[in-house]
């Protein structure tokens, strides 16, 4: 994992729950279940949504070239190394 990813993870999280309760609110469904479903599926898409846009952010700069392959490290990046 890159700490790009990371870092977006967060907003992504964020993002597809409130888009989910809203429009799940939008559409007349008002109860617990809905807000705690859409948090559990906004939760399990954070991470895989996240990397996939850092990867595309990552492969459109033109000034970022990785040193080392994806599946060299593990899933926390140690401090001081270069970013994946």
């Amino acid at each position: 994992m890159d700490r790009l990813s990371i870092i977006l993870t967060l907003m992504s999280g964020s993002l597809i729950t409130g888009t989910l309760v809203t429009t799940a609110f939008s559409m007349g469904y008002y109860s617990w279940w809905v807000v705690g479903g859409a948090a559990v599926i906004g939760f399990l898409m954070a991470w895989p949504s996240a990397y996939y846009v850092s990867r595309l952010i990552k492969n459109n700069d033109p000034q970022w070239s990785p040193d080392r392959k994806p599946h060299e490290h593990g899933p926390i990046p140690r401090i001081g190394e270069r970013e994946v």
